[in-house]
């Protein structure tokens, strides 16, 4: 994504004081409310640029340096002082390539009362049905815990829009991407590390001048997701869909549903959890109202899977989770246009991104071996 063009310092500090009026009070606070977050990434990596760049010629030295664009599954930069601050939600956003919701799919049924008012399911037949069968999988299957002092990694393929934040979609080109996640229960303010774009990039929490690093570290949450936190989280789907929404705080206006079900995407897709855990995420999917199925969706890789899906028709996209249609395993991630828009036709694919290989090391930036790789999560 291209910097937005300098405007006047009033615009500036106005973006800037947004950032800061969202910034937590305590190291445990969420940062953005997620349906800002992907606004609020884009102005931040903007002001970053904005800083590194020359105005005038923003695009000419980033080809040139070999730094790429902003994307929606960008690397994390070094922030300037002035943005230091900004803390490891943001960063943990940028890591883990959050996407903007985005929806339509094939609905069997209709949608039930909000989770928390009834007990019933509130996707669609099919996808009920389908995230039953993958809570099966995921159960039986055996996954090695992941100690303290380990990181999880994960490496995977994919491409984003590069296009102005808000302006017309320009889709990007395939690249690989390898993250690190610190296991430390915290607080910390190492967070991990992102190999993208040939280059090396700490994900670590924003310390603001004068600030105590023990004072601005953040503890294992949802927010910095650990194998050992995952693993405390409740198993009871109902349960846990409680914990999800009242962790989860939204504008006037915004879909909580839609926030609900990209948190949970973001945790399934890469990280590494206990069985159980990873069951009760999706059996707590099927009660979200509005999830869906897609009968057919590719991944980056070109791979075909039956998709979990939930439209955010504020913006008129779709979230698509893709799972492969025999094993069930999970596949990837992508968001597409569900209609037309200002922005791209309906179908056009904003972001899209498939796991390629998930494994636990014992230090950041180490690649596994095959002895190793972990099992699904």
């Amino acid at each position: 994504m291209n910097a937005t063009p300098a405007g006047s310092k009033q615009e500036e500090r106005a973006e800037l004081a947004e950032l800061e009026r969202l910034l937590p009070t305590g190291p445990g606070e969420q940062v953005l409310s997620p349906g800002r977050r992907s606004h609020h990434k884009d102005v931040l990596m903007q002001l970053i640029d904005r800083d590194h760049h020359d105005h005038r010629d923003h695009r000419a030295q980033e080809r040139n340096s070999g730094v790429p664009p902003v994307r929606l599954r960008p690397r994390l930069r070094p922030a300037r002082p002035a943005l230091v601050a900004a803390s490891v939600a943001v960063a943990v956003a940028l890591a883990a390539g959050l996407t903007v919701g985005i929806g339509a799919g094939r609905d069997d049924g209709g949608t039930a009362a909000r989770p928390g008012a009834s007990g019933t399911a509130g996707g669609s037949r099919g996808a009920v049905v389908t995230l039953d069968r993958i809570a099966a999988v995921a159960l039986r299957t055996d996954v090695e815990p992941v100690d303290d002092g380990q990181f999880v990694y994960v490496r995977s393929k994919g491409a984003g829009n590069e296009g102005a934040f808000d302006g017309p979609v320009e889709p990007g080109k395939m690249h690989e991407r390898q993250v690190w996640f610190s296991q430390r229960q915290g607080p910390v303010t190492d967070v991990g590390l992102i190999r993208e774009y040939g280059q090396d990039w700490p994900i670590e929490v924003g310390v603001p001048d004068g600030t105590d690093p023990k004072d601005a570290a953040v503890p294992a949450g949802f927010d910095r997701p650990t194998y050992a936190w995952l693993a405390s989280l409740p198993t009871d789907p109902g349960a846990l869909l409680k914990l999800l929404y009242a962790d989860t705080t939204v504008e006037q206006g915004e879909d909580e549903d839609q926030e609900v079900f990209g948190r949970i995407g973001d945790l399934v897709g890469e990280q590494i959890m206990p069985s159980a855990t990873a069951a009760a995420f999706y059996k707590a999917t099927a009660r979200i109202p509005g999830v869906t199925e897609v009968a057919d969706a590719v991944d980056a890789v070109g791979r075909h899977g039956i998709a979990i899906a939930r439209e955010d028709t504020r913006h008129g996209t779709r979230t698509e989770w893709i799972f492969d249609p025999d094993t069930l395993d999970y596949l990837g991630v992508r968001t597409v246009f569900s209609r037309d828009t200002g922005r791209a036709e309906a179908g056009t694919v904003y972001d899209t991104s498939a796991v390629l290989e998930r494994a636990v090391v014992d230090r950041r930036g180490q690649e596994p071996d095959e002895r190793r790789r972990a099992g699904r999560s």
